[in-house]
């Protein structure tokens, strides 16, 4: 049987700019198993298969792989899904709800002369805050020393809105020279729950009134993202919890030295108790194609 994929680059307005997404427009028939192989396959931070929604209210049910594991939310995945849903016509216009284990992503297409460009979502789920970590265990990690991390603001910290993260601040010059280093994230990664079977450490450093940020994986098998929208979001979540502000909007990029420059519009707000999120950027279509799988496939 064949099944149809879109490839997107998303948080950009070029080709070969962004993240780059492979997009199963209809993945029914398809099991767990084989979704998990074609992302391995096609090698890139994120795949998303698409399936009917278990709500008929609701878009689509998205499902979303890295090379090794099902994740419950991720930015650039939500978006660029949504944006190429939108160039199909998709019968909920320019806003969708998608499903994910997270909870549910409401997107917003953003259109040019009606044609679509990009969207923006809202995360699942409110910002939460976890432990933090020691400057050194993170150092260890980043190839760099525990005087690169800053900590006026915030400790090294567990942060999440779907997905969870540890989020660090670097002077500048350091966020260049980060290096990761696969033995200092296996000795860092303790298997507490917490963590989802992950250790994600997304770094940034102030740049005026925008943000440059950097965020690495290499236990799920990225060893750099170029953007990372489920991350960018509890930065501005983190951000707005130790102001005090009501609500912030900054610019974040990222993929610069991985010669894919993104760049993210972060909005974070006080809603009551909770503070929501939301993230937004521009995608571009680069290709198409079919994935023939054999009989063997099934095997998998």
């Amino acid at each position: 049987m064949k099944w149809r994929y879109v490839t997107v680059d998303v948080f950009t307005d070029r080709q070969f700019g962004g993240n780059p997404l492979a997009v199963f427009t209809d993945a029914r028939g398809l099991t767990d198993a084989q979704m998990q192989s074609l992302a391995f396959e096609l090698n890139l931070s994120e795949t998303t298969f698409v399936l009917p929604p278990a709500d008929p209210t609701n878009s689509a049910r998205v499902r979303i792989f890295n090379r090794t594991a099902e994740m419950a939310f991720a930015g650039h995945p939500s978006i660029g899904t949504a944006y190429v849903l939108a160039c199909a016509s998709h019968p909920h216009g320019d806003r969708l709800k998608l499903e994910v284990p997270a909870g549910i992503v409401d997107v917003e297409i953003e259109r040019t002369d009606g044609t679509p460009i990009g969207g923006k979502i809202t995360a699942p789920q409110p910002l939460s805050l976890g432990r933090t970590f020691p400057r050194e265990v993170i150092a260890a990690c980043l190839g760099i020393t525990s005087a690169d991390i800053i900590t006026a603001t915030h400790a090294p910290m567990l942060a999440s809105v779907g997905n969870p993260y540890i989020i660090a601040e670097l002077t500048p010059q350091a966020l260049e020279r980060c290096s990761p280093d696969l033995n200092g994230f296996k000795a860092a990664y303790d298997g507490g729950a917490d963590l989802r079977e992950r250790f994600s450490v997304y770094v940034y450093a102030r740049d005026g009134d925008d943000v440059r940020a950097r965020m690495f994986a290499p236990l799920s098998g990225t060893y750099e993202d170029p953007a990372t929208g489920s991350a960018a979001t509890p930065l501005a979540g983190l951000l707005l919890h130790h102001s005090n502000r009501d609500d912030l909007a900054f610019v974040i990029h990222q993929g610069e030295f991985m010669n894919r420059p993104s760049l993210m519009h972060v909005t974070a707000r006080k809603e009551g108790e909770a503070i929501l999120t939301t993230v937004a950027g521009r995608c571009v279509q680069v290709m198409e194609g079919t994935f023939n799988l054999s009989n063997r496939s099934s095997e998998v």
